[in-house]
């Protein structure tokens, strides 16, 4: 079964976040931990965690995915950017408390001057900080294109955070396609390289989830811009051997694409469905 969902708005809360989840015929979803822009988060509502833990179990869902601001820049060189960028990991994770087995998806920052070395050393020393050994959600790295001074373009970057971060255990790595395919790993062409070169540098033990996207802008341009399925640069065929690999096809998969209405979704995930090798 293809595991698949899309990005959806917090503010309808959980239970209703789940059943649109159903109506586009997904079974699970990625949703901003707080406004993505800013800082604020909505109040915690058990009675609607509870209610959509039970209708997720109703309806076979895997837990949804959680996905930080991109205001949280834990590779800032300003001190106050880096103070920030550890509230709110600290806040959001005493929050996902209350979803045990929810991952929580985070771009590593950007170095902004100060050089990749010490930018992630800022992201490590943060998730030092921030990780218990107890904790039931792990932290996702995600994949990035190496825009400006962007960390986590390239594999060797995140395996240099992960090997600096004590209870490593907690932490894995969310790739996403045209985050890959603009920093320069050819997905189109050398699928099976691309995800051997990820399993020597980092292994694939540690991939737990895919954002599927395509890709506006071509191949290594470093310009992060998704494009609907089938209408980038990556194409329908590329994303169809995605979804078929072997080590890929059982993990979730969450729709980016750039689309505002729900059943523009739903005709996604119907095709890609159509696709999936089952």
């Amino acid at each position: 079964m293809l595991n698949i969902g899309c990005h959806l708005s917090a503010a309808k809360g959980f239970l209703n976040m789940g059943k649109e989840t159903t109506e586009i015929n997904g079974n699970t979803f990625q949703f901003f931990t707080r406004n993505p822009r800013g800082s604020q988060a909505k109040e915690i509502d058990l009675n609607d965690i509870e209610s959509f833990q039970k209708y997720a179990n109703e309806y076979d869902f895997l837990p949804p995915l959680a996905h930080a601001p991109y205001t949280l820049n834990a590779a800032g060189a300003d001190q106050k950017t880096r103070e920030f960028a550890e509230m709110v990991f600290t806040d959001d994770l005493k929050r996902l408390a209350y979803l045990p087995g929810v991952m929580y998806n985070f771009h590593p920052g950007s170095h902004v001057g100060q050089g990749t070395v010490q930018g992630i050393a800022h992201i490590s020393t943060i998730l030092n900080r921030v990780i218990r050994p107890d904790q039931n959600n792990i932290i996702l790295l995600e994949t990035m294109s190496g825009k400006g001074s962007e960390i986590g373009s390239r594999f060797e970057e995140l395996k240099a955070i992960i090997d600096s971060v004590n209870h490593a255990d907690k932490l894995g790595v969310c790739l996403d396609t045209c985050h890959v395919f603009a920093a320069g790993y050819d997905i189109v062409h050398q699928l099976d390289n691309v995800i051997e070169t990820f399993d020597k540098i980092i292994g694939l033990n540690r991939l737990k989830a895919i954002h599927l996207n395509d890709s506006l802008m071509p191949f290594n341009s470093h310009k992060d811009r998704h494009a609907p399925i089938g209408y980038g640069e990556i194409g329908l065929k590329a994303l169809t051997a995605v979804i078929n690999h072997p080590a890929l096809r059982s993990l979730p998969f969450y729709l980016e694409t750039p689309h505002e209405k729900l059943n523009e979704y739903a005709e996604e995930i119907r095709l890609l469905k159509d696709l999936y090798q089952s």
